[in-house]
């Protein structure tokens, strides 16, 4: 999943608690792990969080449901991404964690050459390159598999 710096260091500081997406038409599940390449200036691989409650709907409904929550770390700066969407989505943020070390776009593009982070987000499953070469060996690092 592709989040700018700013909301990205909020998830590994444990500041946001639900990351807002547009409904891209690929469902998230709750338990899903989502790999967090931070965009902008950053542009690598950094970390990961467990998907807690998935919230789905309209952007309006969405967003009452998220505020509602205490603490939810997100405030005015995020409605606009989800504004004027058909659908919306709400991942609550669960055991967020930085890897012992980032992967750069240049570091992927040289494992997997033209290798593109996702405009939203992707499903990555058992088999994908950057799964095999990068992810599931960074998630042994953190003891995790």
């Amino acid at each position: 999943m592709s989040i700018r710096p700013q909301f990205a260091f909020q998830i590994f500081r444990g500041i946001k608690k639900f990351e807002l997406r547009r409904w891209i038409g690929v469902p998230v599940e709750e338990g899903s792990i989502v790999v967090v390449y931070v965009s902008g200036n950053v542009r690598a691989i950094m970390g990961e969080f467990k998907v807690g409650k998935v919230i789905s709907g309209r952007p309006e409904d969405v967003w009452r449901e998220v505020v509602r929550h205490p603490s939810p770390g997100v405030d005015h700066d995020d409605w606009p991404y989800i504004r004027g969407a058909n659908r919306a989505l709400a991942l609550e943020v669960v055991d967020a964690v930085l890897y012992p070390r980032k992967v750069t776009l240049e570091e992927l593009r040289r494992v997997i050459p033209g290798w593109m982070p996702p405009l939203s987000y992707k499903i990555l499953r058992e088999g994908d390159p950057v799964y095999e070469l990068i992810i599931k060996p960074l998630r042994k690092l953190i003891g995790r598999s």
